[in-house]
């Protein structure tokens, strides 16, 4: 089954990891969390949701993991400051790894230059961004791009998220 790194630091949107993360360890998966130190905990903008971090950023590589994934909320945003994160995103997109981006995932994938010519959604005040940094937006519950990229827009599309990050993994 795939291992699955999960890039992610405080203000994350909580159902937006919590349900992914449990549908594809439901799935068999294994998903790791990846943040600046390993051991830290981060919270959830919610407060409903605590992490203990598996890995500190310098401690991994992308050829240890099979897909990556970005939940959204403010994390996104956060970790986009930080060009080892951004570098790490970009190692996923460039070898055509499978991606599996929510909410304000993308903007990762956006400060790693890596959506031109691509077709992806996210959430609404994202759209401008996802389209100068060169993709297509699509304002639809979920889209799969190169059967690589899966973006979703809000936690209401969750259910289709999940359905979609499941099956490509299945391939």
């Amino acid at each position: 089954m795939a291992k699955v790194a999960t890039v992610i630091t405080n203000m994350f949107e909580d159902v937006e990891y919590t349900s992914p993360a449990q549908a594809l360890n439901d799935a068999g998966h294994e998903v790791f969390t990846i943040e600046k130190e390993a051991g830290n905990e981060v919270t959830g903008k919610q407060g409903e949701t605590k992490i203990t971090v598996d890995y500190g950023i310098d401690d991994v590589k992308p050829e240890d993991f099979d897909a990556l994934f970005i939940p959204g909320g403010f994390s996104p945003d956060i970790l986009r400051a930080d060009d080892r994160f951004v570098g790490f995103a970009k190692a996923f997109m460039d070898a055509k790894k499978p991606v599996f981006a929510i909410c304000h995932g993308p903007q990762l994938l956006i400060t790693a230059k890596t959506l031109e010519g691509r077709d992806a959604t996210g959430y609404k005040s994202i759209k401008v961004d996802l389209e100068n940094a060169g993709a297509t937006y699509h304002d639809e519950e979920v889209f799969v791009c190169a059967n690589q990229l899966v973006t979703s827009r809000t936690p209401d599309d969750l259910p289709a998220f999940n359905r979609e990050i499941v099956k490509l993994l299945e391939k």
